[in-house]
């Protein structure tokens, strides 16, 4: 809600700078993903989860044809459009972040599925989540904007966005116990999610210019999350 309204007052200034905020947050999931995610998943020594990483890639190559990629800041608006055009994209949109947000029920329960992490990096993933749904956000309310959708509208919209990642981690909590007894489920879901942040983070890494180079501003903030990164996990 904060980086639709910031769009809302600021507009032009804050999508400006979408690319940078796209580009440090994408360096900050793919070093979560790297350094606690990815061992965590593996921790459990299933032999089958790599297909689980693997489905959760697919997963998000599914959503972003509907979604048009606008989880990497791509921006096709069109005037005056139908709520046909909005329909595929915001569903999408809450089916990824209902799964991001399942995960998170470890955290609010306090279940330490981690096999050794430290305290430090129970919320790095959640931070990771805001870090990523900022910019979308930001990329959501100025797509509105441009194709001329009501103030009243977006928001609603953007509100009920906000909700879906809050909504999976109640799912999450209520179905807690039956995860657990049936062969560590909560451990495959948050292997789909790891293989859905390895997608994202990579194709904002490679897409941050149109020309596939980077300035220095934006070397710098990569190299910038990706260290912090490494602090919080």
């Amino acid at each position: 809600m904060l980086g639709g309204g910031l769009v809302y007052f600021l507009k032009e200034q804050i999508t400006s700078g979408l690319k940078y905020l796209l580009a440090f947050s994408g360096a900050f999931m793919l070093g979560i993903a790297a350094l606690h995610l990815i061992p965590e998943v593996y921790a459990s020594h299933e032999t089958s989860i790599g297909i689980f990483v693997l489905l959760g890639f697919l997963v998000q190559l599914v959503l972003e044809y509907f979604s048009q990629g606008i989880e990497h800041g791509h921006i096709h608006a069109h005037k005056n459009a139908s709520s046909r055009f909005f329909a595929p994209l915001l569903i999408s949109l809450c089916i990824h972040a209902f799964l991001e947000g399942l995960p998170l029920a470890n955290e609010t329960l306090g279940h330490n599925h981690s096999h050794g992490f430290t305290h430090s990096d129970e919320h790095s993933f959640l931070i990771s989540i805001l870090l990523h749904k900022f910019p979308i956000a930001i990329a959501l309310m100025t797509l509105f904007i441009k194709s001329n959708v009501s103030i009243k509208k977006s928001f609603f919209w953007l509100f009920i966005f906000s909700l879906m990642a809050p909504f999976g981690n109640i799912v999450a909590i209520y179905f807690m116990e039956f995860f657990e007894a049936n062969g560590n489920i909560m451990n495959k879901i948050l292997a789909v999610v790891v293989g859905m942040f390895l997608h994202i983070s990579t194709t904002i890494l490679f897409e941050t210019d149109e020309s596939h180079k980077f300035n220095l501003a934006k070397l710098v903030l990569v190299i910038s999350g990706g260290f912090i990164a490494y602090l919080v996990a």
